[in-house]
């Protein structure tokens, strides 16, 4: 199986929290999962830790490398750049990743992080989803040592919406 690209930066390991969620399901493809997934404003629809999409210079409505976003969740507004957009294909995963950040460069609550996405499709029908998230700052810090895991849990929500998601239009 694949696995994220890591800016080094964000390797996981030697950041100050780290989150991994992934699921592997039957009868939905990757090609279903990418369009809610590249699609920011659709996030809410299945996921409702997220909110208020929007994307900078008449960008979007689908997520680019290079464009710049904005979104909110776990009560953070979030700037953001696209860092990585590959869509799935026969044979190659999809991939997106963005650099997101919240507060002010060398505040206190500043918090920077590499949110990462693999989706490829498995033999017998089946889908592999993996999100994947690096944190730096004094709120990782925090977020690393609160149990349960807010990010661990929040990004499960997100991944099972994405399945309900494309399940409820299968039917």
């Amino acid at each position: 199986m694949n696995e994220i690209i890591w800016p080094q930066d964000y390797l996981p390991g030697f950041t100050d929290n780290f989150a991994s969620n992934e699921v592997i399901v039957a009868g939905i493809s990757a090609a279903q999962i990418w369009p809610l997934l590249s699609h920011p404003s659709l996030w809410p629809t299945y996921y409702a830790n997220s909110a208020n999409a929007r994307f900078y210079d008449c960008k979007g409505p689908e997520l680019a490398e290079g464009v710049g976003f904005y979104f909110e969740t776990f009560g953070f507004p979030v700037e953001a750049r696209c860092t990585e957009f590959v869509a799935p294909k026969e044979g190659q995963p999809g991939r997106v990743a963005w650099h997101g950040w919240a507060g002010e460069e060398g505040a206190d609550d500043r918090l920077d992080v590499h949110h990462a996405w693999l989706i490829e499709d498995l033999p017998q029908s089946r889908v592999r989803i993996l999100t994947q998230e690096t944190q730096k700052g004094k709120p990782a810090q925090a977020l690393a040592q609160t149990k349960p895991n807010p990010m661990i849990n929040g990004h499960q929500q997100w991944l099972d919406g994405l399945v309900s998601a494309v399940r409820e239009a299968n039917r």
